[in-house]
């Protein structure tokens, strides 16, 4: 079911990690933003757009993670975007003989039963510095930066004055590193400081996994966000309640726990 968060924008929420698909509707269909998990799910998205009299004009994936790069034959064969990054990393990954396997067994197996592999990752890199998404709609912004993993973007979808923000500002995990990065944390600081440059222009916040929030709730994402890389990399202690007993997913205090250890600071 499609839940309306601000005019001409809606989201479906996954049973799985709270993932967002996100809806935008434009002059001549849809743009469908990291399109969901569930094969069930991406069906009954499709039902609702069809029932509104909208079709998938355009897609995009946010960053290269299997969870992001989703699609359905339902929803029709409309161009995907990415980033140039974003579309590079998933087509390594695409390329090698075991590539299936490989991906696979990241995947719950009761997603991967589902998945239309045929339509799995298949994204079109768009030119280095391109800064709108190129489709009939509202005008969406791309805001590319490395944090989490190469190529990720977040989306500021100007008219609207939302952004998704893919697997940032969450307020049920932890910031991610890419733990392939030279410099992981700064990384992500960086990319913090960009989105805090338009968060006086964003009236809805939608994240990759978790709530939704409103404008009061994106400074306040973003230094929660600060806080946890600052103590992640200064201090031996964390006290984000994303990890803690209260945390959302039970997995996360797992999660810190390795990236202190990608660090070189965690238990022995």
């Amino acid at each position: 079911m499609l839940k309306q968060v601000a005019e001409g924008v809606l989201i479906h929420q996954s049973e799985f990690c709270q993932s967002n698909a996100v809806v935008v509707q434009g002059r001549s269909g849809a743009l469908l933003i990291d399109a969901g998990i569930y094969g069930d799910e991406m069906t009954c998205l499709a039902d609702d757009l069809a029932e509104s009299g909208q079709t998938v004009v355009a897609g995009f994936s946010t960053h290269p993670h299997w969870d992001h790069v989703l699609w359905h034959a339902r929803l029709g064969a409309a161009p995907r975007y990415g980033t140039a990054r974003c579309a590079a990393v998933i087509r390594d990954r695409l390329s090698g003989p075991d590539r299936k396997d490989s991906i696979a067994g990241m995947i719950p197996a009761d997603i991967a039963e589902q998945m239309s592999w045929d339509l799995f990752g298949l994204i079109t890199g768009l030119p280095a510095e391109t800064a709108q998404i190129p489709w009939d709609g509202p005008h969406v912004r791309i805001i590319e930066h490395q944090a989490h993993t190469p190529g990720h973007a977040a989306l500021l979808i100007e008219e609207r004055g939302v952004l998704v923000a893919g697997d940032l500002l969450s307020d049920a995990m932890i910031p991610m590193l890419n733990p392939n990065a030279t410099d992981p944390i700064e990384g992500y600081l960086t990319a913090l400081r960009l989105i805090e440059d338009v968060a006086d222009n964003v009236d809805v916040l939608i994240p990759g996994h978790g709530s939704i929030g409103g404008a009061d709730q994106v400074r306040t994402r973003i230094d929660r966000d600060r806080a946890y890389l600052r103590a992640l990399r200064d201090t031996d202690t964390c006290d984000d309640p994303r990890v803690g007993p209260s945390a959302t997913f039970d997995w996360m205090s797992g999660a810190h726990e390795r990236q202190l250890q990608q660090l070189g600071r965690g238990r022995a």
